[in-house]
């Protein structure tokens, strides 16, 4: 399998993973049930799952009075594209597609 098929891959399963994170974190805070751990939702936005995290704060009016997750969530994209760029543009290994 294509090495840039798997990284998609993942990034899209991360991403929902992320959305799906801030909706049933969004779902027990009505409810006052156990809830996930600020912790975890920024994890998952680290490791690849910041644009799912975003969309899914704003989808479901979650943690969009927390200031930590208002800039800090933006700032983990920024920083995720800007090295993205880094190792496409600037980088010394090539990066090259068969």
């Amino acid at each position: 399998m294509n090495v840039i098929l798997i990284l998609l891959l993942y990034v899209i399963i991360v991403n929902i993973v992320g959305f799906a994170e801030m909706g049933i974190d969004k779902r027990r805070a009505k409810r006052g049930a156990f809830r996930i751990p600020e912790a975890n939702l920024f994890l998952i936005a680290v490791i690849g799952g910041s644009i799912g995290c975003i969309a899914g704060m704003y989808a479901f009016r979650h943690k969009t009075k927390h200031k930590s997750f208002v800039f800090g969530m933006p700032a983990i994209l920024i920083v995720q594209l800007a090295a993205i760029l880094y190792l496409l543009l600037a980088a010394p290994v090539q990066f090259t597609l068969m």
